[in-house]
């Protein structure tokens, strides 16, 4: 009887001690950066964002409110002029021709691909005619013992770290 007794009293302090260790890791689980202590950094990316209420007024400028744009470039310093000219009316899908003097424009800016540069190093040895030895030329200063040069790595590391 007092073996039992013993192991119910074993039992329920375990009991007591998984709650409270519950109620800690519950607490923790609602810890964030923002009303907390805790580093923006420790959040983990997916943390979902506190939604703010909305407000009266619509999204975006608001009636009366100057724009701000990006200005167009001139045509003349455009790489690459693409003509989106209708073929057919959209009322009566009657043919179209004619020119406007004053047509919408858009401007799409894009980075050219890059190309890297690839050297090939060739470096033979030869056998010496009066002694029989075999040279090559010195490694030059510079060049890469690996098959990737100090620019890669640079962007490998920087890519990898963000």
């Amino acid at each position: 009887m007092r073996a039992l007794e013993a192991r119910r009293v074993t039992f329920e302090a375990t009991g007591h001690a998984l709650q409270e260790q519950v109620r800690t890791l519950q607490e923790q689980l609602h810890h964030t950066s923002r009303h907390s202590s805790r580093a923006p950094s420790s959040a983990p990316p997916q943390s979902p964002r506190p939604r703010r209420p909305r407000g009266q007024r619509p999204r975006g400028g608001q009636p009366g409110h100057p724009g701000h744009t990006r200005p167009l470039v001139p045509v003349e310093e455009v790489d690459e002029v693409v003509v989106l000219k209708p073929e057919h009316c959209q009322g009566c899908h009657g043919p179209l021709s004619g020119e406007d003097a004053a047509p919408l424009r858009h401007q799409g800016i894009e980075m050219p691909p890059i190309k890297p540069g690839i050297t090939a190093y060739q470096w033979p040895q030869l056998v010496c005619a009066a002694c029989g030895e075999t040279t090559r030329a010195p490694w030059p200063q510079g060049v890469p013992s690996g098959p990737s040069g100090p620019r890669v790595h640079a962007t490998v590391a920087l890519c990898t770290g963000a």
